[in-house]
């Protein structure tokens, strides 16, 4: 017995049937991804987490140390000059005495001579065993004229060339300074002071920035 539905009817069922059961396994597949996702998000890293985060102080703190940071500022070595005490000699003060009416009960000033004060033992001549003086002021530097100091190696070797063009020989000499390498460009030593500011006064003229650096003997 044939069935009395059209093959036209029974093909729109069948592709209406299709069509719902892919809209529902679309559904279903986005729904897994999201609460895949979710999950991802929520579990921690095992490496990630490890590693310290920084906070926002930190990072305030290491942008205001970086702000200021300025390679080409005279570096004065490790000891730094220090300023030299002049002693000075109180000039000698007359004797007290008693003021008319005014009580001296322990007797003091009553013991203390009148007069003008003998003036003080000449000391004696310093003999051929005497130590010498230590150096005080500039003789206890060397000095050196420099010419740049660059968070580059090339940088500073391309300073370094350009003054051998001129017939100076300079030498770079690296430090840290701010947590990062700075390669200082340097002519000297010089023992004298008048040389090392002729030498700067030279380079000066021809183009580039010089400074004046003392470092101890």
């Amino acid at each position: 017995m044939r069935s009395s539905v059209p093959p036209t009817a029974s093909r729109s069922r069948q592709r209406g049937g299709f069509l719902a059961g892919l809209i529902v396994g679309l559904l279903i597949g986005l729904a897994l991804a999201l609460g895949v996702a979710l999950y991802v998000t929520k579990v921690p890293v095992p490496f990630l987490d490890k590693v310290p985060q920084r906070t926002a102080e930190q990072d305030s703190a290491e942008r205001e140390k970086n702000k200021n940071w300025e390679p080409n500022a005279p570096l004065a070595g490790k000891n730094p000059a220090r300023p030299v005490t002049i002693p000075v000699t109180p000039a000698p003060s007359e004797p007290a005495t008693a003021a008319p009416g005014e009580r001296d009960p322990a007797g003091i000033l009553a013991d203390r001579p009148v007069g003008p004060t003998p003036p003080p033992a000449a000391k004696p001549a310093p003999t051929a065993t005497t130590a010498p003086a230590a150096k005080t002021g500039d003789e206890a530097y060397v000095f050196f004229v420099q010419t740049g100091a660059y968070s580059s190696a090339e940088d500073a070797e391309g300073q370094r060339g350009k003054l051998a063009l001129l017939g100076y020989s300079a030498r770079i000499v690296e430090r840290e300074q701010a947590g990062r390498t700075v390669h200082r460009v340097r002519l000297g030593p010089f023992e004298d002071k008048a040389e090392a500011d002729d030498i700067k006064a030279k380079v000066s003229a021809v183009g580039f920035e010089a400074a004046l650096v003392r470092a101890p003997r």
